[in-house]
């Protein structure tokens, strides 16, 4: 059994008013997908590192591999229109035995500790299906449509958690999961959300504040403050 992370980079960061996609923003001289690999690059259970991207990037990627001798890193692939496609081409980039796991983790996502993601493996190991994920802490209200919105309902938090990544399956789960998916043209928000559709349980497993989603300019100040 092999385990391989799928590092999906072909997203724009339309949110984040940049020139370039976020996860290629240097923060204190490295690249923002550099301290997200390190981290897969560094981890015992991980066996290689696969990267669906927009191709106008290979050759950063590339650089970003040598000279940081990333030898996990064995395909560089072209990345799809949503990361749904992107993620789909990693899984059908070559060929897996169907109990390998696959990890699946957001590029702009840096700060994964080792002991989370190692924590992640060995549950999906058991479990076949895992997301990492949040317990909410916060309370929960709906809202109307409206410009000037108003609380309609409230919910309860005790059975709400927020998914982060890493997400790994076994890779049968995740491919049957993927092609169901386009057989009725669904599109997920992540893969935990593809797999529980195809009618298979996803167990979750606590994640960490701190392994939070680099979306705005304000999470990119507050990730190069914890780096300082």
């Amino acid at each position: 059994m092999k385990v391989s992370a799928i590092i999906p980079s072909g997203g724009v960061g339309s949110r984040f008013n940049s020139p370039i996609p976020k996860q290629y923003i240097k923060v204190l001289g490295k690249e923002l997908i550099t301290y997200t690999l390190e981290v897969f690059q560094n981890c015992n259970l991980i066996d290689e590192i696969i990267i669906p991207a927009n191709e106008s990037y290979f050759e950063l990627l590339n650089q970003i591999k040598i000279k940081n001798n990333f030898t996990k890193i064995v395909k560089i692939i072209p990345g799809g229109k949503e990361r749904q496609d992107s993620v789909f081409n990693g899984l059908t980039c070559k060929n897996f035995d169907k109990d390998d796991l696959i990890v699946v983790h957001d590029a702009a996502r840096p700060l994964l500790s080792n002991s989370l993601l190692e924590n992640a493996i060995q549950k999906a190991e058991k479990f076949d299906s895992i997301v990492v994920a949040i317990k909410a802490r916060d309370t929960l209200i709906e809202s109307s449509d409206l410009e000037e919105k108003i609380v309609l309902n409230y919910f309860d938090r005790s059975k709400i958690y927020y998914a982060q990544t890493p997400q790994i399956f076994r890779y049968r789960i995740l491919h049957e999961s993927f092609l169901r998916a386009k057989e009725t043209n669904f599109l997920g928000t992540d893969e935990s959300m593809l797999v529980k559709k195809a009618n298979f349980d996803v167990k979750i497993v606590e994640g960490e504040f701190q392994n939070f989603k680099i979306t705005t300019q304000t999470d990119l100040q507050t990730f190069e403050k914890m780096l300082k």
